[in-house]
């Protein structure tokens, strides 16, 4: 079988960084056309350069990096340097990546990317804000006939909001740019916090990693360790949810994962519920159904995955 062609969107973010040490520990059947960063997490400055320090880290510089919108299409920016730190990427030793990010804004590469493709034939994989997808498909409606699938970190339906009561932190970042994009008429899977706080980065979890004895996966731990300590102190779970890895994950082994064909909606008008995402989890309304919410997974499978692409690093 063919490798999967994929651009992989993100704001790292430790866990957008452990996400993309899956993604290319995978490249047998991932083909990364390019990565492009958003401001989300922390600034683009610090997204744009994580992206390309985890891809060096990893051995794979090849991958090109792209710096794309520096914040949402209607709002002002709004970070979580409180929970990643300063870089985003806090508990790993920081350095300056020796390939420079790419030239070409983030969102030209994509639209460029996907008007040279073939039909029904580009996975999205994005762990941010959405604001670079949608500003793709707002430059050029045509090119999104060339998208195969997106895969979304982002929302929340049972679980509620981490960012405020009722919204998950990328869509509240840029709830108007997951409305785009919700509504594009592709296959979409959405991975909201319902199913991403079944995978929490236990201590036994991390000693696995640990194990491996690889400068990869020990930065993989030193980025789970920091990144536990809000979450653990927040919910009171033993280990954070490891949300964005999840998006790779469902591509490499879908069967580890259950979901629902659903109406999704973003609260765009509402100063109090902004950026909630309403999932018609039980078909109550006549809304069609526009995505596949994800809401169960098997968190042992998913970590013995995660572990052993980590190992081929």
């Amino acid at each position: 079988m063919s490798a999967r062609d994929l651009v992989i969107d993100c704001d790292p973010g430790q866990d957008d960084a452990v996400m993309l040490l899956l993604a290319l520990g995978a490249r047998e059947e991932l083909n990364i056309l390019g990565v492009t960063a958003v401001g989300g997490n922390v600034p683009l400055a610090s997204t744009e350069r994580n992206a390309r320090m985890i891809c060096e880290l990893a051995g794979h510089s090849d991958v090109a990096v792209y710096a794309g919108c520096p914040g949402p299409m209607v709002r002002r920016l709004v970070t979580a340097e409180h929970v990643h730190g300063r870089s985003g990427i806090d508990g790993i030793e920081m350095f300056e990546p020796a390939r420079a990010v790419q030239a070409q804004h983030g969102v030209t590469f994509l639209v460029e990317t996907l008007r040279a493709a073939a039909e029904n034939s580009v996975t999205l994989v994005a762990t941010g804000p959405l604001t670079n997808v949608a500003m793709a498909f707002a430059l050029d409606p045509a090119v999104v006939t060339k998208v195969r699938e997106i895969v979304i970190m982002g929302g929340a339906m049972r679980e509620g909001g981490n960012a405020t009561p009722s919204a998950e932190f990328n869509i509240l970042v840029d709830p108007h740019a997951a409305h785009v994009v919700l509504h594009c008429a592709r296959p979409i899977v959405v991975m909201g916090l319902d199913v991403t706080h079944q995978v929490l980065a236990t201590r036994a979890r991390i000693e696995r990693l640990r194990a491996l004895g690889t400068r990869p996966a020990l930065a993989a731990c030193g980025l789970l360790e920091f990144f536990g300590r809000h979450d653990s102190a927040k919910y009171g779970f033993d280990g954070a949810p490891l949300h964005d890895p999840c998006t790779v994950a469902y591509l490499l082994q879908p069967a580890l994962f259950e979901a629902r064909h659903c109406n999704i909606e973003v609260e765009t008008g509402s100063e109090l519920t902004l950026g909630h995402t309403a999932v018609d989890f039980w078909g109550v309304s006549d809304r069609p159904r526009n995505a596949r919410w994800v809401h169960k997974v098997d968190a042992d499978g998913f970590y013995d995955l995660l572990t052993e692409r980590i190992a081929r690093l």
